[in-house]
């Protein structure tokens, strides 16, 4: 459910219609634009009395979400969420460029990979310490040891660092050293995880799962949204289909609809929707014309010999010439490169 708070109303009498609904037992998040301020109340359950809430003092207008998520919907939210970094904005028209290793594998790989895409323009070093593989016998990631790399190599090159959280124990040691916290598609269901996720600061990476439908995509985004974190990132990163030409099938229709459905700023990774680094670039060109607000690249200047997803990463050659193509590609659009 959604309210709208009459214009003109003072900050004291919004946080006394969020504690009215807070004294009926239900959940409140706020919402501002520059001419109203909306609420999203959570916690409903089929007996809920809209009236009650029209009611209440202050509130101008009270009207139900047609989905089945609160936070991340249009409704509750029609301007684009914009995620804010020092320096560096994430969604709205501007776009950002997060790129680098899949693992971190020792202080020369990072250092170099991280020289290299900063040179390029990008803003978010990728890379991961801990990494959830299908075989328990590959490398599983430096652990602790890949942190202190990947955030001693993005200061350097003066680049945020995004990496990926296994389960919520880590949460305190990993915020020591990342910006942004990423949950793999392996993880998107992990729901005590994201619940935990809701309740920091940071902003979070939630990639798409390769069997999620694009509802249950948001509805673990409003997981973390309704713990009162509002800084959260969608990454569309292919679904998995019958077809084996690629790894996954990149749903490029997701990007789009998901601008429709949510204010969430989208992100693509066209390097796990394609598996191979011949159709990496043309993914991507496609996920930026289709209104991707950023893309994640996996890049490596030695491929042959990476531990992690080598035949995906892109050669540093490769990426420089995709920045350029991608950057033509927002001239066209009237978007900025940031």
């Amino acid at each position: 459910m959604v309210l709208l708070i009459e214009m003109n109303s003072n900050d004291w009498r919004v946080e006394q219609v969020i504690k009215t609904i807070e004294d009926l037992g239900y959940a409140v998040q706020k919402s501002a634009t520059q001419t109203n301020t909306i609420l999203g109340v959570s916690g409903l359950n089929g007996d809920a009395d809209i009236k009650q809430f029209s009611l209440i003092e202050g509130v101008s207008k009270v009207f139900k979400v047609s989905d089945p998520y609160i936070f991340a919907s249009r409704d509750f939210r029609q301007d684009d969420t914009i995620v804010k970094l020092p320096g560096l904005d994430i969604g709205g028209e501007k776009f950002v460029m997060f790129a680098g290793p899949c693992a971190i594998e020792n202080e020369k790989q990072i250092y170099t990979i991280a020289e290299k895409i900063a040179a390029s323009g990008a803003r978010v070093l990728r890379g991961g310490a801990f990494k959830p593989r299908t075989s328990p016998y590959s490398f599983q990631g430096l652990g602790k040891e890949g942190l202190r790399l990947i955030r001693k190599a993005a200061d350097y090159f003066g680049l945020y660092v995004v990496t990926e959280i296994l389960e919520s124990s880590q949460i305190g040691m990993i915020s020591e050293y990342t910006d942004i916290f990423q949950v793999g598609a392996r993880n998107m269901y992990n729901y005590p995880l994201l619940k935990e996720l809701g309740k920091i600061e940071k902003p979070v990476l939630l990639k798409r799962s390769f069997a999620a439908t694009i509802e249950e995509f948001l509805m673990s985004a409003e997981y973390i949204l309704a713990g009162g974190n509002s800084r959260v990132i969608l990454c569309e990163r292919g679904i998995r289909t019958f077809e084996n030409s690629t790894r996954n099938t990149f749903d490029i229709s997701a990007i789009p609809v998901i601008h429709k459905k949510s204010h969430l700023p989208v992100i693509a990774d066209p390097s796990h929707a394609s598996g191979f680094r011949d159709f990496v670039s043309p993914i991507a060109r496609a996920a930026v014309a289709a209104g991707a607000q950023g893309l994640m690249l996996e890049v490596h200047h030695d491929p042959v010999h990476a531990l992690s997803d080598g035949p995906q990463a892109l050669l540093p050659d490769q990426y420089t010439k995709l920045i350029d193509e991608i950057k033509g590609i927002l001239s066209v659009l009237g978007r900025q490169f940031n």
